[in-house]
């Protein structure tokens, strides 16, 4: 099993910054993607950035240039900077990992959650 332990998720103003970090422990040997969901109320989940272990990239459009997400494989962390925050960035930000495989992104673990809140 893979546990994923995220923090950093904060009440922060229109405009301002956040950086999301999770931590990987237990069974990652093997895991080669690892990356950021969210949900808001009343929506379902949805894919905000990944990154595999080559540092392959991909974000979701409402994110492009507006978040980077990188990763500390010394320390089986990932890291998720977003700026430029709006109130519909509001949601739960969920950590995942999993496997890239044949340019497909596969997802099999998931952490707890952390609350992210944009004031306008």
């Amino acid at each position: 099993q893979v546990q994923l332990v995220e923090s950093g998720g904060d009440l922060v103003q229109a405009g301002g910054s956040l950086r999301l970090s999770c931590a990987a422990s237990g069974s990652i040997f093997g895991i080669t993607a690892m990356g950021w969901y969210r949900q808001a109320p009343g929506k379902q989940r949805e894919m905000v950035a990944l990154i595999s272990s080559s540092d392959r990239t991909i974000y979701a459009d409402a994110m492009k240039g507006r978040c980077t997400i990188s990763r500390d494989n010394a320390k089986n962390t990932v890291y998720l900077q977003m700026n430029s925050l709006k109130p519909e960035d509001t949601a739960v930000y969920y950590c995942a990992a999993g496997y890239r495989e044949s340019g497909t992104w596969r997802i099999n673990y998931w952490g707890q959650g952390t609350q992210v809140t944009v004031s306008s």
